[in-house]
């Protein structure tokens, strides 16, 4: 691993809605992989730092 490498992201959180029964609120996730210019959506917060722990990970 190049100890010099860059991985940069912008991550935007939407309120997507909330649930009626619960009262928990729904989130619309975009994360911009920005060497890639690459927009992936996400439903939480735990799939998109899945998401850039591995491409972090392959950088």
């Amino acid at each position: 691993m190049d100890m010099k490498a860059i991985t940069s992201f912008v991550v935007r959180f939407q309120m997507a809605g909330v649930e009626s029964e619960t009262g928990e609120r729904q989130w619309r996730i975009k994360v911009t992989h920005v060497q890639e210019d690459r927009e992936t959506l996400f439903g939480s917060i735990e799939e998109a730092m899945i998401f850039m722990k591995e491409i972090a990970e392959d950088s």
